[in-house]
């Protein structure tokens, strides 16, 4: 396919104020000389010697005395840790937790209260650094991506977690600390007074906090996209390596990020040059009203209740066969307030390529059961499709997937995972006896999975109900407006919009933000009543604000051009 624009897999977007800086230098140049205690917040996974030594090593090249506290050695003991987060609910489960209520504050043990020296400066680091009496506060950010992958090398550990013990689990880091560093995080929001991205810790970009907040105030009333990521699993394929040039040394592109809160960031600089990454969920909580508007808000706070990502097995294999835990499991078991109703909308399907979706009308749900447990602990294959559905896996076709519905994506195909957004609970029946690289098999949660399980959706209702033909809601000269799927328990719908040559397509977000993305064509134009324009290309995602209102798509290129559109019902 010819592309009048390309895939950009940085989108990066101009400081509403003062500009991002390379280097501890221009950093500390903020900083006010004398006595003053300097507290530096961030993610326990980053690289704190580093920082350290970069920034004392700035501050003496002003003259400047450094004296530090690590408030690593200020929380309490790890069997505490572990007792004030434990999940009763879920005790002994080797791989899911209740998301924790806790707050960091309740982590730690007597808080230091030292004196800066007279001629220079006290630095306090590391998780918890702002609970603190101080001066000035700071916040090194490393994105989430870097701790998943930490702690799945056996390198990271969790929050709180001594240095000698051995790494920590992305059991932990899922469910106990990312929840509480998010909302530690986002209550200082408001006082930060330096932002400093830390991925290069010798050399951080970093922004002031008055024209960060600035930023994120201008970005919550214009059109923006998230910076995407690719990440590799097991059954990965090969798509976004060979059509976007993502990742082209990693094994394979699996799960495409587009916009997932709360792991995706927004780059804050100029293209090409300097640039710090900021969380999305920062956003969000800065000003939830004009990014999901106020009805969308009343009912979800700050959790931003729809993600968009990629499912890549172009090349690769077929993902588990599993689903999501039910409304009621998922409050009472995960302690999350809503669940995960997702749909599949296929990007690219491969010929012979298929999508699991919904049960048999005939099956045998305690055959399926014993199948399964013989999987996981003989090891001992079976034949999924004598219990779940398959259907061709059809170019810009949408299924939906209610929560307790078995799916999966079969192999060759390239999905747009339209979805509900809280943390991580896919429930697997099934995962072909696949293994990760140390050769230990992928885990499988059968008693979770068969709890959840909906026998409502099976046979006939499952063709009638989950694969439903787009009706027209609206058109106008050169376009049209359709509805691809909806359900009564699921609060968000898939709409899709065909432009052709010369045509303008109308929306308008202001009920509740829209998410776009380009699934066909070369690219639109979206434009503002108020003077913003963004352009988007294809298989871009693109956010449209509920402060945005009204605003026109236009065609790039030549031909049609169809955009997937998501909002909250």
């Amino acid at each position: 396919m010819r592309h009048v624009r390309r895939y950009d897999p940085m989108p990066t977007y101009p400081p509403a104020g003062e500009s991002v800086t390379v280097g501890w230098a221009d950093a500390v140049a903020s900083l006010p000389r004398g006595s003053t205690t300097l507290a530096v917040e961030g993610p326990a996974i980053a690289d704190w010697p580093a920082v350290i030594d970069g920034l004392a090593h700035a501050l003496a090249q002003r003259g400047q005395h450094v004296a530090t506290v690590d408030m690593a050695d200020r929380f309490v003991s790890w069997d505490e840790i572990l007792r004030r987060t434990d999940s009763p609910e879920l005790a002994g489960d080797q791989h899911f937790a209740t998301i924790t209520t806790s707050r960091l504050s309740e982590l730690l043990g007597e808080l230091p209260d030292e004196a800066p020296p007279a001629d220079g400066m006290l630095v306090v680091f590391g998780p918890g650094a702002a609970e603190v009496r101080h001066d000035v506060l700071w916040y090194a950010d490393l994105p989430k991506r870097y701790a998943e992958a930490a702690v799945t090398e056996g390198t990271g550990r969790n929050i709180g977690q001594p240095r000698t013990e051995r790494s920590g689990t992305t059991k932990r880091l899922f469910y106990i600390d990312w929840p509480l560093l998010d909302r530690h995080r986002d209550s200082m929001a408001g006082s930060i007074d330096r932002w400093l991205d830390v991925q290069d810790p010798g050399a951080p970009a970093s922004v002031d906090g008055a024209t960060l907040r600035a930023t994120i105030a201008g970005l919550a009333e214009q059109p923006f996209r998230t910076r995407p990521t690719f990440n590799t699993t097991s059954w990965g394929g090969h798509w976004a390596q060979r059509e976007f040039g993502f990742n082209p040394q990693a094994p394979n592109t699996a799960l495409g990020y587009e916009l997932i809160a709360p792991e995706s960031g927004i780059l804050i600089g100029t293209a090409g040059g300097p640039a710090v990454e900021v969380p999305f969920q920062l956003a969000v909580s800065l000003h939830p009203r004009q990014i999901m508007g106020e009805r969308v808000h009343g009912t979800f706070g700050t959790s931003f209740p729809v993600r968009f990502d990629y499912l890549d097995t172009v090349g690769g294999q077929s993902l588990s066969v599993h689903c999501h835990p039910q409304s009621d499991y998922m409050r009472k078991i995960f302690g999350w307030p809503y669940t995960q109703h997702e749909t599949y909308y296929i990007m690219v399907g491969g010929e012979n390529s298929e999508v699991y979706l919904g049960l048999r009308g005939d099956v045998d749900v305690d055959a399926f059961h014993r199948d399964a447990l013989d999987a996981h602990h003989r090891r001992r294959p079976f034949d999924i499709e004598q219990y779940v559905r398959t259907f061709p896996a059809e170019p810009h076709q949408l299924f939906l997937i209610p929560a307790g519905t078995p799916h999966g994506s079969g192999k060759g195909n390239v999905v747009l995972e339209v979805s509900a957004t809280p943390y991580l609970y896919s429930l697997r029946f099934y995962d072909w006896l696949r293994q990760d690289e140390q050769g230990n098999s992928r885990p499988v949660h059968i008693s979770h999975a068969f709890a959840n399980l909906d026998l409502r959706r099976r046979g006939d209702a499952v063709s009638r109900d989950l694969v439903q033909p787009a009706r027209t809601l609206r058109r106008g000269e050169g376009w049209r407006e359709e509805l691809l799927g909806t359900l009564p328990e699921m609060f968000y719908e898939v709409r899709r919009v065909v432009i052709e040559p010369g045509g303008a397509a109308r929306g308008d977000a202001s009920a509740g933000f829209h998410v776009l993305n380009v699934v066909e064509g070369e690219g639109v134009v979206v434009e503002t009543a108020t003077g913003h324009s963004h352009a988007v290309a294809y298989a871009e995602t693109l956010l449209v604000p509920a402060a945005v209102g009204g605003y026109r798509l236009t065609p790039l290129g030549t031909g049609d051009v169809q955009v997937v559109k998501a909002l909250v019902r």
